[in-house]
């Protein structure tokens, strides 16, 4: 993947970038941009049946916090408002 996405500046896709995978091997692709962004791509990889993930970057506790103040909290909200909409849906 990151051979194929050279060319593109190491975009996999929305908000995924393989660019780290210069430097490091593994588990080197990212999702990448605003919490709102980010948000949005975990509930589509939830959609897809993920239900674990990592969610790790660099440098550690600079990112360890800023995931905690400012991703889960927006995750958080995204997936209270679907279970309300499924439960809206469900007692119509």
């Amino acid at each position: 993947m990151r051979e194929r996405s050279r060319d593109n500046d190491y975009i996999l896709g929305p908000n995924l970038w393989s660019g780290l995978s210069i430097v490091r091997g593994g588990g080197a692709v990212q999702l990448v941009g605003t919490p709102e962004q980010v948000a949005d791509r975990i509930l589509e990889y939830i959609d897809l049946g993920i239900s674990s993930f990592i969610l790790s970057g660099y440098p550690h506790l600079e990112e360890a916090k800023i995931t905690g103040e400012l991703l889960l909290p927006v995750l958080k909200k995204k997936l209270e408002a679907r279970q309300a909409k499924a439960a809206k849906v469900e007692s119509a």
